[in-house]
């Protein structure tokens, strides 16, 4: 059952799910403290959720809405990040998509959750137009 738009899953344990990306955060994507920039994070949230929609969708997607990103801790250079998606209503032409970014530090086994956000995408046709999510 499709939970509600406005409805982002509360904190929860490690995702028990293989995830949908999995990205190395590098020197080019961090600021001169060494922090990776929150707008390249959101890009991989983005390509995942992107991914997650053209598998539902059973083709062309777009993004048209972001919503509610948290940014619980900081991603440095050298992390692994692993990105988790759900989706979590869908509608007629559209879905939206939760997605939550786990880093984990190049030298450890320990992951901790870093970033979250609610995706919304629309299936398109041939011509860019909206057009009907096929069945689930």
């Amino acid at each position: 059952m499709d939970k509600p738009v406005s409805e982002i899953p509360s904190p929860n344990p490690h995702p028990s799910t293989p995830p949908t990306i999995r990205v190395i955060a590098m020197p080019a994507d961090a600021n001169a403290a060494g922090d990776i920039f929150g707008g390249w994070l959101m890009s991989q949230m983005d390509l995942a959720a992107g991914s997650a929609a053209a598998l539902r969708s059973q083709g062309r997607c777009v993004t048209v809405a972001i919503d509610k990103v948290i940014l619980h801790q900081p991603v440095l250079i050298g992390d692994e990040i692993s990105l988790y998606t759900e989706i979590v209503r869908t509608g007629r032409t559209s879905m939206s998509i939760h997605v939550e970014a786990w880093r984990r530090a190049r030298r450890s086994h320990e992951t901790s959750k870093v970033t979250e956000g609610l995706f919304t995408f629309v299936a398109i046709d041939e011509d860019r137009r909206p057009r009907a999510l096929p069945e689930a």
